[in-house]
């Protein structure tokens, strides 16, 4: 019987010696806490460098007691590439490349509830979102985060070796196509079933990190639901055994959010699932997505 050993913490040991801004790690497995920056004002470039680095490093940073206007918001997301208009979901009136994130206490079904990575479907999916917080509920609402570096590397050798090859369809179909659930019957969200969600772009089940230069397993939860030249019927096996496998709990970290926090993922490396555990309450966020690559093996 192969034994496989726990997760080795790896970037998260690295890069104490920052110069203008303070790094927390605040778990395990990913995540840190950026203090001394206040993202309302103009940035220098050794402050972005750093951030950014701290964001490979520790793959979802969190800035907390923000106070920050929707430009302000597109300003610091604009340091780091150009922005993403979700194709499925409308942003905000003024400012289309901001999506509200918003659930209303009559609200049954809520946006992200289930783990997977932003619009992975796209052929250069996001290099990371940026989600503010505006509006809480009392309680609940927390968002976890899983470490898709560790899941590959905890892999067998066996597993490795069958998995590098493969090559995922990724799709927006079972979200957004014509036979998903309507959102506007059971969520606030602006978004209907759709035939523009009918498409599949490949990548690598198994990518390079273009900064970090680590393999990581790429999966999506209901944006991957099958490999290429490969039934649904025939991968699903293989695509559940890896959804259950990366977002194991020694693989993740998970946000308690209070008004004015920050958190910026690196959606190339992590995957996420917003809890819906607040029925009755309402949660508003702003979230900016930053365009990425397209994935290498």
């Amino acid at each position: 019987m192969t034994v496989i050993a726990g997760p080795r913490v790896r970037p998260q040991e690295e890069g104490t010696d920052y110069s203008h801004i303070g790094v927390t790690r605040y778990s395990a497995s990913l995540g840190a806490i950026i203090d001394g920056v206040d993202l309302s004002q103009e940035l220098s470039d050794d402050v972005i460098a750093e951030i950014r680095r701290a964001l490979i490093e520790h793959l979802v940073i969190f800035f907390r007691g923000q106070e920050i206007t929707p430009e302000q918001h597109l300003a610091f997301a604009k340091r780091f590439g150009t922005l993403n208009q979700h194709d499925q979901v409308k942003g905000m009136a003024d400012y289309p490349d901001i999506i509200e994130v918003r659930q209303e206490p009559t609200d049954t079904r809520n946006f992200g509830g289930a783990w997977h990575g932003d619009v992975t479907y796209l052929p250069e999916p996001p290099l990371g979102s940026i989600l503010y917080a505006k509006e809480l509920p009392p309680v609940g609402g927390d968002t976890l985060w899983a470490n898709l570096y560790l899941a590959y590397d905890q892999l067998s050798p066996g597993m490795r070796a069958m998995c590098d090859p493969l090559v995922m369809m990724h799709t927006p179909a079972k979200i957004y196509g014509l036979a998903s659930l309507d959102w506007s019957k059971d969520s606030s969200m602006d978004s209907s079933p759709n035939t523009s969600a009918h498409y599949e772009t490949e990548h690598p089940l198994v990518r390079t990190h273009p900064e970090s230069h680590r393999k990581l397993i790429y999966v999506s939860g209901a944006y991957t639901p099958r490999f290429k030249d490969m039934s649904e019927e025939e991968s699903t096996p293989l695509v559940d055994y890896l959804m259950d496998h990366v977002t194991r709990e020694p693989f993740t970290c998970r946000w308690r959010w209070e008004v004015g926090d920050v958190a910026f993922w690196d959606n190339r490396a992590t995957l996420h699932y917003a809890l819906n555990d607040y029925s009755g309450h309402r949660r508003v966020m702003h979230r900016v997505t930053i365009n990425g690559e397209r994935p290498v093996a």
